[in-house]
């Protein structure tokens, strides 16, 4: 069966522990990123799917991937994201923006 997409690290070595061949190689700088891009998309699918916590903590995984290739370690991303909250809020207020008309 074929897949051609990033998998994470283990992924070969469960494949041959299950009998099989995994043919893999390791992606350049500039294909990983656009990988890392590509399974965003598809993390974030399978949870608009399921909705479920596992598959949310996937898409937790690609987003520290992603911050580890551009040199934000998780910790400054939270950081960031902290600093956006308490500039301008978070989304537990359930707040949707219908329509904003000039004063």
């Amino acid at each position: 069966m074929k897949y051609d997409k990033l998998v994470r690290d283990s992924i070969p070595e469960i494949i041959t522990r299950d009998g099989k061949v995994a043919i893999t190689y390791v992606a350049n700088d500039e294909e990983y990123f656009t990988r890392l891009k590509q399974k965003l998309e598809e993390e974030v699918k399978e949870f608009q799917q399921s909705g479920s916590a596992e598959e949310l903590a996937d898409v937790m995984e690609v987003v520290y991937a992603l911050g580890d290739y551009l040199g934000v370690p998780k910790e400054r991303l939270e950081d960031i994201r902290n600093k956006k909250c308490e500039e301008r809020g978070g989304f537990k207020g359930r707040i949707v923006l219908v329509e904003v008309k000039e004063g």
